[in-house]
């Protein structure tokens, strides 16, 4: 699934989302710091995995390991 930036503090880590259908989905510090990027910016798109209950993962596909630009 991907998604656009709308929040990110970088003091904390943590931030928001908004999906493509206009939902906005909040990510913990602790998932920011497991995604081995260093900042994130408004506007910025990125990949993620959901539950119906929480952002588990963010990512930039091509950044990081495993991540290679298709």
């Amino acid at each position: 699934m991907q998604a656009s930036v709308h929040t990110f503090d970088a003091d904390t880590g943590a931030g928001s989302v908004l999906l493509d259908d206009g939902r906005e989905r909040a990510f913990a510090a602790e998932v920011f710091a497991r995604s081995g990027l260093r900042h994130l910016r408004v506007g910025q798109r990125v990949s993620l995995t959901a539950t119906d209950e929480r952002i588990t993962r963010v990512w930039i596909v091509g950044i990081g390991d495993g991540e290679p630009i298709a």
